[in-house]
């Protein structure tokens, strides 16, 4: 079968599982009004209902439609998705009860919509269109696992960051790509980085054509704007799609947008650190967040330590200097997952299998728990929910020379899980990468933000993930 028509059945599947869980959830909620009398409403025969049905199906489905929800993204996180859908169930479920107002009142249609009805389907709506939607992820990422569907790139480049885009889309099938080859820069080498080098930029053109690709993704950093323009024009004459990896971490982490100066285009950086009630709002989620979660996890912190004691001697906690807001040094707290003369020979990074970790250091750091006392720096102040992590002032002073902006992660508070941690950069991976995570997440702060960070931490620690710090 052709990728297009894969493509287009997973659209078409979307469709249909989204419009089944609205009339599902519909049906649902006619039966839980039928059952639950409270509050006192008339309550028709359901068939009475099929124009609102028909409605509401209209309406959601179109809001979807408008929010691009039927754009079958590669890799779409839970929370985005659950978030989308929420506002998209909102808006359409309104749109209906709108339309049905105008249309089926003071005529021979007319239709009382139940009040607690409208509830139960909307609650439905989300729940129901949600689990349609991730069995859809599943279904469609087997489905590429397996080989159909994926759309066939061409990575231009063989340096670094074509070796990183190549390993991403590998060790990622999920994604729906299948890499036919690279395209040399402009540099000789040999090297294929676990794909083939077909030819130079010149070829472009012959190579997508023959090998029927779909996307070409530029991985040179380095290219000049002529070379650029240039590479983009021969895939321009294929109308395939280009997308260009950007090297301007070095000089912005924000979102940008175009502005002008007297009909010229110019690009705004935006830089946004929390100021003013942003960072009261910030302050407050820390403050409610730690306190709570210090009352709530207290029973399963005394059984941790409880337990370090019997296993190994030294002291439970292991508190350890670390750079936090504008540079300033601050004792983090954590379980003590290490021998006590762990650092006999001097600092190092962890590596998973360490052979200085206690057998219940390994499960706490595999789960994150070892990090629970860090709840009191939180509370304290001298650290944040969410922020950067939080390094060793030995460490600090060796990446601030090799790491363009790297002290600007500095400018907010430390956190005690990050934009970084949830994307997969923890413990002994790349301060590069790390630190544009960072810069991103400090310039593009919202609440919001922050609640899909703690909730996507929450669900990394639940499946056990394994992680090296």
């Amino acid at each position: 079968m052709s990728r297009s028509r894969v493509r287009n059945l997973f659209a078409v599947l979307l469709v249909l599982l989204d419009t089944l869980a609205i009339v599902l959830s519909f049906a649902l909620a006619y039966q839980m009004r039928r059952f639950i009398p409270a509050p006192p409403e008339n309550l028709g025969s359901y068939l009475s209902y099929t124009p609102l049905l028909v409605l509401q199906v209209f309406s959601i489905l179109s809001v979807f439609f408008f929010y691009r929800l039927y754009h079958l993204g590669r890799a779409v996180s839970r929370v985005d998705q659950f978030y989308s859908v929420f506002g998209g169930v909102s808006i359409g479920t309104m749109m209906a009860i709108a339309i049905a107002s105008f249309t089926f009142k003071n005529n021979v249609f007319e239709l009382d919509y139940p009040r607690a009805m409208l509830i139960y389907s909307w609650v439905l709506d989300i729940v129901l269109v949600n689990l349609g939607r991730l069995f859809h992820q599943w279904l469609r990422g087997i489905v590429q696992e397996r080989g159909q569907g994926r759309d066939k790139v061409l990575v231009v480049g063989t340096g670094q960051v074509a070796q990183m885009i190549v390993q991403k889309i590998q060790l990622s099938p999920y994604l729906g790509y299948e890499i036919v080859g690279l395209v040399n820069g402009g540099a000789d080498t040999d090297e294929a980085l676990g794909a083939p080098v077909l030819g130079t930029a010149e070829a472009l053109p012959d190579l997508i054509a023959d090998h029927e690709v779909d996307e070409v993704i530029v991985a040179l950093p380095e290219a000049n704007h002529q070379d650029l323009v240039r590479i983009i024009s021969l895939c321009e004459r294929n109308r395939t799609a280009v997308k260009v990896y950007p090297d301007l971490f070095q000089i912005m982490a924000s979102q940008i947008s175009i502005d002008d100066l007297g009909g010229l285009p110019l690009i705004s950086v935006r830089d946004v650190a929390l100021r003013g009630w942003k960072l009261t709002l910030k302050r407050a989620l820390d403050l409610g967040g730690s306190a709570v979660g210090l009352v709530l996890l207290s029973p399963l912190m005394l059984l941790i330590a409880a337990v370090i004691k019997l296993e190994s001697r030294g002291p439970v906690f292991f508190v350890q200097e670390r750079m936090g807001l504008d540079a300033k040094s601050f004792p983090v707290i954590k379980f003590r997952s290490m021998r006590q003369d762990a650092e006999k020979d001097g600092p190092g990074w962890t590596t998973e299998d360490d052979p200085r970790k206690t057998r219940m250091g390994s499960i706490l750091r595999r789960t994150n728990l070892d990090e629970l006392p860090q709840l009191i720096n939180v509370l304290l102040g001298e650290m944040s929910l969410v922020g950067p992590r939080p390094e060793r002032p030995v460490w600090v002073q060796q990446f601030r020379q090799s790491i363009p902006r790297y002290m600007e992660r500095h400018r907010e508070k430390a956190g005690m899980t990050g934009w970084a941690q949830v994307n997969g950069l923890r413990g002994n991976t790349s301060i590069w990468e790390r630190t544009k995570y960072d810069l991103w997440y400090t310039e593009n702060w919202s609440l919001w933000l922050d609640i899909k960070i703690l909730i996507r931490t929450v669900l990394q620690a639940m499946s056990l993930r394994s992680r090296a710090y």
